[in-house]
């Protein structure tokens, strides 16, 4: 990972770059940002239906089509930050365009003749959904608020991470507690966002609503604009997707030549230049079938007499390189179905809820405020696990992180296997209530308190809490330098995938049972069937996470410092950066 002030190389100390007073700004960023995004997330259900008169399904199929485009288009930022801008521009430039799109959705929310004539208190046929340059707006708005917010995902995390020396004992210490702390900042936003701006559009008007969001975006620029000069920033070394492909066409066009037993009969790069940085992954075990990218076929460099190039021969380290990837994918794909039960919950109990004594000392909670309940419980959650369960597991195994990152996920996988299964056990009671006071067909809410939807959120807050924070840092540390907000990114395409698979499962679920979730009345439903199932199938894929992480192989630690130790003495003073 190169370093420097202003994203240039440079030969002179960091070391009063980076640390805590920098990721401040990085924190304050991500819970304004967050903010609003959780705001849009939690209310678009109601704006839609309410004020853009989209039918139901409609509305639920543009806000996953929404959310899911958001986390994926994750990738295109993160390939652009490893390759052409410094992360700290790319969340720049990506909150620039989030701005615009809240800016525009509160320009078409304040102005009626921007929106179709509500449908309440006219009649059916003047009734109409947003069309044609209505939703030209609606939709532009809502993109640019999904690629500026994609590109902040993939960069802001990494740029936080980038301020702590993972090669350094005690800032590798520090380096596992900001994604904990990453965690908390963006869960402060989205209680804020799906709390008080949700109050505010619902009851003062979306314009005011999306104004806010868009006045928290711009601030959020101005804060993580503040803190420029306090930043180390990242050097783009290039496409690390130009890079994967170099080594897999070069092994294919090296595929006849024996592989060699010995590391360094492989081809490998040592740049001795003063003040260049550069890593160095030693050869593994895995994927053996790529090093023949890194073979020199000896008659094409004698019939060329020139160097074969990069479609032909690569380094080592480009090799490990597109190893650490591959073994990456089988992880993140494990991890996927958690967010597909995560979809359910933010779904289905926020309709629970609808049936539901929704009242708190008095207080009308509001539909689309629900998921403030696992967020409460990741935000008491968090410095318990930050300040007591880390010293101690750190204590007992050594490791900075307390316990290993795939650890961590796996315990989150564990957790939503249970919030499942207690989701079940909730909807049967909810519906024995139901049935006890004779209410099956009945609009009016049962004599059963919302907070107990508690149990199940809860629960999956927690799940939230290992798995999201574990992915994270996971793939930052086991990225290498040159494709870390890649890695990040990826990560955020367990959620993408999770929410388009979501719908996916409703269907499939509905056509093969014969409808437990198709009526309109949970009190009929078999929503309960439905949870139990999701429990069931979490506990398959928790087995199929378990041989993927089983098979994964950590970076050699002990390896690499003895490649950054190594070498000639003429070398000392010069520094070589390797990642662990």
């Amino acid at each position: 990972m190169d370093i420097s002030s202003d994203g240039k190389i440079e030969s002179k100390p960091e070391r009063r770059l980076g640390g805590n007073r920098a990721v401040f700004f990085v924190y304050t960023m991500e819970g304004l940002e967050n903010m609003a995004f959780a705001c849009m997330a939690a209310s678009l259900m109601t704006y839609f239906s309410g004020y853009m008169n989209f039918s139901l399904t409609k509305s639920a199929t543009t806000i996953t089509n929404f959310v899911g485009t958001s986390f994926l288009l994750a990738l295109f930022g993160g390939f652009i930050c490893d390759t052409y801008w410094t992360r700290f521009k790319t969340c720049v430039l990506f909150g620039c365009a989030e701005f615009l799109g809240y800016a525009l959705l509160t320009v078409q929310a304040h102005f009626h003749q921007l929106r179709p004539i509500p449908c309440k208190g006219v009649s059916s046929d003047q009734c109409e959904a947003a069309g044609g340059s209505q939703s030209a707006i609606l939709f532009t708005g809502l993109y640019l608020i999904a690629f500026g917010t994609s590109g902040i995902k993939a960069a802001l995390p990494s740029l936080g991470a980038d301020q702590f020396d993972e090669n350094d004992p005690k800032e590798a210490i520090q380096l596992s507690s900001f994604f904990n702390w990453f965690l908390l900042s963006l869960t402060m936003g989205a209680i804020i966002g799906v709390t008080v701006i949700v109050w505010l559009g619902a009851n003062q008007g979306w314009d005011l609503g999306f104004g806010v969001c868009a006045i928290a975006i711009f601030f959020a620029i101005i804060f993580v604009s503040t803190g420029k000069s306090f930043y180390r920033n990242n050097v783009p070394k290039g496409s690390p997707l130009t890079r994967v492909a170099q080594v897999l066409v070069a092994a294919i066009r090296n595929r006849n030549l024996p592989i060699p037993e010995r590391a360094e009969e492989l081809h490998e790069i040592h740049d001795k230049e003063a003040g260049v940085k550069q890593e160095i992954l030693p050869r593994t075990g895995q994927f053996r079938f790529l090093d023949r990218a890194a073979i020199a076929n000896n008659t094409d460099c004698a019939s060329t007499s020139i160097n074969p190039g990069p479609w032909r021969l690569c380094t080592v380290t480009q090799v490990e390189e597109t190893k650490i990837l591959l073994r990456m994918l089988p992880i993140i794909l494990s991890t996927v179905f958690l967010n597909t039960c995560l979809a359910q919950l933010q779904t289905f109990s926020v309709q629970q809820s609808t049936t539901m004594d929704t009242h708190v000392f008095g207080f009308k909670v509001p539909g689309p405020s629900l998921p403030v309940l696992p967020l409460l419980f990741i935000f008491v959650m968090i410095p318990i696990y930050e300040r007591f369960f880390v010293p101690l597991a750190r204590k007992i195994t050594g490791i900075p992180t307390g316990i290993r990152h795939l650890q961590r996920v796996g315990v989150g996988l564990v957790l939503s296997v249970i919030s499942m299964a207690v989701s079940g056990v909730v909807e049967t009671w909810r519906k024995s209530v139901a049935i006890e006071h004779n209410m099956v067909d009945s609009t009016e809410p049962l004599p059963m308190s919302f907070l107990w939807l508690g149990f199940q959120f809860g629960i999956f807050g927690a799940a939230d809490m290992f798995t999201l924070v574990g992915l994270l840092e996971f793939f930052y540390a086991e990225g290498s330098a040159g494709m870390k907000s890649l890695g990040t990114a990826i990560s955020w395409c367990s959620v993408a995938f999770g929410y388009f698979l979501s719908s996916v499962v409703v269907q499939v679920v509905n056509n093969v049972t014969g409808g437990w979730l198709a009526s309109d009345n949970l009190n009929r439903d078999k929503l309960n069937y439905f949870y139990w199932l999701l429990a069931g199938i979490s506990t398959v894929n928790f087995g199929v996470y378990l041989t993927c992480a089983s098979w994964y192989r950590y970076k050699d630690r002990g390896a690499m410092e003895q490649i950054e130790n190594g070498g000639e003495d003429d070398a000392k003073g010069k520094v070589q950066m390797v990642e662990i």
